[in-house]
């Protein structure tokens, strides 16, 4: 277009007066010229027994019939100071932590220092009460548990596995990095080579412990071959299933692997996010620390008293009627915490992400600082309400899961099946709420009614940055993760004497290296979903920030219920 390069640092729009010749495609049509009306109505010989038009009332537009799509052209990244919102949510998760922290505190100064000495009180039926005696061994206990955690720990397979988790976490901060350098230039490269491994690394464990099983006289006794034959059957089946998965989807990788890479620059673009997210982990670490503090000490608060059973009488422990409510209270908060936690880290992500795509050429300056502001000022009250959300999702789907065991029955499970979609419908919608929460700055509802209207609108699919995205990183991960472990295990065979041990040490760096790489996976998901609301705001306004990632994004396949908004037939969308 000829506005687009005479004027570089403008997005592109579709809109622009220069490529129409008559008008705007967005402007509303001029007004039609009066009809021409005689200076005095027609005389009738008769009046008209009734009026045939009566008068009618002029009624206010109803807010759901009016879809005008340009009510919404205005969205974009909000870097003006913002208004605070959704404060009651704040005020009542501060209330909830300073109960748990005063109670914790009072249950401090109010245990009873006998707990720890139950064992050594007795029944005294002459006062009829516990009575402590002269001797007590809780001391020598401890000191005869400590010195038995002390030479466990100084075991050979303590010392290495501690090694190889200290080694582990060292060394995850050079893989991230490496990795996210391999898919932002050799993206194709690294899923195709990957993918071969989805399937050859199933097969060679499952072919390996069948053989080790066979050969181990004590395996092959304690299982039996045709166990062994059925379950190296059902491991090759699902092996097989996968395999069907990747020729079905094989014309959606491609596409995906270009959204990872775009994602992937972006994220490049903003390495100080793996500063800024881990440090906020560790900070709820420090911030449960004095909560787990104050459940060991709740428990203490109580009495010891006698208790009958069969005619002979023994001391126990009675709590306070308080303690439960306590525990309840802070396992409450503490889910709360770590939820509004996991929605700061998203709601930093989203604003990071989103400055650098609504930005120019030039960079943005200090976007992080700026997120984190909003995080914890204007926005803290909508993400407290969006961590209440999500952790009501949470629990109630671990009642649905535990209730799954409890109640069998088909109505059981069409319960089950709706409450399962009606959360993951929650889930899905509250995700990019805070998305666009930390775009606009809007108040939770505002902003999820805006988010559906959006979505609507511009209703894409959400597969690729949904589910094949997160699967195929996730496969990634996996195959790193297990190589890194089949590296571990050779050196612990070379330079120790473990023997069988070295495999499960193994076992565990490669569960652990998992864990730290899902961290770099679940970052790197929410940059996906970043990018995709803002680029359904830019379709939405008919602008283009961002050509490249126009240029991926415009081949997803539109929803079979999707009614194109104006935007979207504009030419070059």
């Amino acid at each position: 277009m000829g506005s687009t390069e005479e004027q570089p640092n403008k997005p592109i729009s579709f809109y622009d007066t220069s490529s129409s010749p008559s008008q705007p495609l967005l402007s509303k049509p001029p007004p039609a010229p009066p009809l021409p009306f005689p200076s005095s109505p027609p005389h009738h010989p008769f009046p008209p027994l009734e009026d045939p038009q009566p008068p009618q009332l002029a009624t206010p537009p109803d807010p759901e019939q009016d879809s005008d799509p340009t009510q919404y052209l205005q969205i974009t990244y909000n870097h003006s100071p913002r208004s605070f919102k959704d404060l009651p949510f704040l005020f009542l998760f501060l209330l909830f932590v300073l109960c748990t922290f005063v109670l914790g505190i009072f249950s401090i100064f109010h245990r009873n220092t006998s707990y720890s000495n139950l064992s050594s009180f007795t029944y005294d039926s002459n006062s009829t009460s516990c009575t402590e005696s002269t001797l007590s061994n809780s001391t020598n206990l401890s000191f005869s548990f400590s010195f038995s955690l002390l030479a466990g720990f100084s075991s050979s397979f303590s010392k290495s596995l501690i090694w190889v988790f200290v080694i582990t976490f060292i060394l995850t901060v050079p893989i991230c990095f490496l990795l996210l350098l391999s898919l932002k230039r050799y993206t194709k490269q690294l899923v195709y080579v990957s993918l071969p491994f989805f399937v050859v690394m199933p097969v060679f464990f499952n072919v390996y412990w069948f053989v080790a099983c066979t050969v181990s006289s004590t395996c092959s006794d304690d299982f039996p071959l045709v166990y062994r034959i059925l379950v190296l059957i059902f491991v090759f089946c699902i092996i097989a299933v996968v395999i069907w998965i990747f020729v079905v989807n094989r014309h959606r990788i491609e596409l995906t692997v270009e959204i990872i890479k775009i994602a992937s620059d972006a994220l490049y673009r903003n390495l100080g996010l793996f500063v800024v997210l881990p440090s906020l982990t560790i900070g709820l670490v420090v911030y449960y620390a004095p909560i787990v503090v104050f459940l060991v000490f709740s428990r203490q608060n109580g009495e010891i008293v006698a208790e009958e059973s069969s005619g002979e009488y023994s001391c126990v422990w009675k709590q306070d009627g308080w303690v439960p409510a306590y525990y309840a209270l802070a396992i409450f908060t503490m889910l709360w915490s770590a939820a509004v936690m996991v929605e700061t880290q998203v709601f930093v992500i989203s604003g990071t992400i989103a400055q650098w795509y609504f930005s120019k050429d030039e960079p943005p300056r200090r976007s992080i600082r700026s997120s984190l502001r909003n995080a914890f000022g204007p926005s803290s009250g909508t993400i407290c309400l969006s961590g209440l959300l999500i952790c009501a999702v949470r629990v109630v789907r671990a009642a649905v899961d535990s209730a799954r065991h409890d109640a069998p029955g088909m109505v059981n499970l069409v319960l089950r099946c709706c409450v399962n979609a009606l959360l993951s419908a929650v889930d899905f919608l509250n995700k990019f709420t805070i998305n666009f929460v930390a775009i606009t700055g809007e108040a939770y509802c505002t902003s999820a009614r805006m988010t559906y209207e959006l979505l609507k609108r511009n209703l894409l699919s959400a597969v690729f940055v949904e589910t094949i995205s997160t699967r195929l990183l996730g496969g990634i991960i996996f195959v790193l993760s297990a190589i890194y472990a089949i590296v571990v295990c050779a050196i612990l065979k070379g330079v120790s004497d473990l023997g069988v041990d070295s495999y499960f040490v193994a076992a565990l760096a490669w569960v652990l290296l998992i864990v730290l790489l899902g961290f770099f996976v679940h970052v790197l998901d929410n940059v996906i979903d970043t990018v995709y609301v803002c680029y359904a705001i830019d379709r939405d306004r008919g602008e283009v920030y961002k050509q490249e990632v126009h240029e991926v994004y415009v081949q997803l396949p539109i929803s079979r219920n999707h009614r194109p908004s104006l935007s979207s037939t504009s030419p070059g969308v």
